[in-house]
């Protein structure tokens, strides 16, 4: 009788163990990244999760999946806008086609410090920009992730004059700003999803593209290119983006959780920009890149841009009183 009364203490126990077990089972996100591993984007990830586990102790985690394992970066806006993805990090210009007033962020020559993108993503704008992913795309920005300025690569030749940029074919995003700054300059832009980038660069189907550096040396872009010009064009913004399906089914103090976590990510890749940044470049340089500024102080590029590309997407973005709104905000003359 003793034996059989241990023997089903035994039981219980393992059965109270087991059910303990499983009611504490950590929630595990997926998170889609388009970058490799070693960029932004993945330094962003992988601080957003440690701060996710920490702020729930644990029972939410999230799994990275990078390089697009799961799909192009825009793919990946429709499905978390299905609910059918938890959480993707992608360029903001992959995001604008489905929630065209983020756009204000792909306009050339907008944005020209990572003090002046903290200061709009961090502030009112950015505010507003969350509100309208949700309403136009089903998705929320939860957290920012700042990459650098996009500097053009090629594999022909020296570009520093817009005669220079016609005699090469850039792959450029499905952006239609994008697009259109290309060819104010003149030059010649193929669309491409990110995914198809680096291959297409091996294969000669296009000579050239832009990042910013950080992105260059995790895609190893550095092994189909060589020659890089400091255009500043684009500031590259790279938001964390989280199904609004997934984050209205969440507890408030989850929901508290997963926002504060896209803080402090946020935080920390600014600060893996800045400490990053100008190593990365000079280890391309080691590696055999040669790098060109524009000529004239890019004074040429900027007029083009300019001129041509902000009346044309004033529309898109909000307004040209928008424009101007954010031009006052970061100490410029209105246009």
């Amino acid at each position: 009788m003793k034996y059989k009364n241990n023997n089903a203490k035994a039981l219980s126990l393992a059965a109270a163990l087991l059910f303990s077990s499983s009611s504490f089972a950590a929630t595990t996100w997926k998170i889609a990244g388009g970058d490799s591993e070693g960029s932004s984007q993945h330094a962003f990830g992988l601080k957003f999760v440690e701060h996710l586990e920490a702020k729930t102790d644990g029972k939410y985690t999230g799994q990275l999946f990078m390089n697009s394992q799961l799909g192009s970066e825009q793919d990946t806006v429709v499905e978390a806008g299905l609910g059918t993805l938890d959480f993707s990090i992608l360029a903001i210009n992959n995001v604008t086609p489905f929630s065209p007033t983020v756009g204000i962020f792909t306009l050339p020559y907008v944005i020209q410090s990572l003090e002046e993108a903290e200061l709009l993503t961090q502030g009112e704008v950015g505010e507003e920009l969350v509100e309208n992913t949700v309403r136009d795309a089903g998705v929320r920005i939860v957290g920012w992730a700042y990459t650098g300025f996009r500097v053009l690569t090629n594999s022909k030749q020296p570009v520093r004059t817009l005669e220079d940029l016609q005699q090469i074919i850039v792959r450029v995003p499905k952006n239609e700003i994008m697009i259109d700054t290309y060819k104010a300059w003149g030059g010649n832009p193929t669309p491409m999803a990110w995914s198809e980038t680096f291959t297409a660069l091996q294969q000669g189907v296009v000579d050239g593209q832009d990042n910013p550096y950080v992105t260059v040396d995790a895609m190893k872009f550095d092994t189909v290119q060589k020659y890089v010009t400091n255009i500043r064009y684009i500031f590259s913004i790279e938001p964390l983006i989280m199904s609004e399906a997934l984050f209205q089914e969440q507890k408030p103090e989850v929901q508290q959780a997963i926002i504060e976590a896209g803080k402090a990510a946020t935080k920390y890749s600014a600060e893996f920009l800045t400490a990053n940044e100008t190593r990365i470049k000079q280890q391309l340089v080691k590696k055999g890149m040669v790098i060109s500024d524009p000529a004239n102080d890019e004074k040429e590029w900027i007029e083009k841009a300019t001129t041509a590309v902000w009346p044309k997407h004033y529309d898109s973005i909000g307004g040209k009183d928008k424009l101007n709104r954010i031009l006052r905000l970061l100490g410029r003359n209105e246009i």
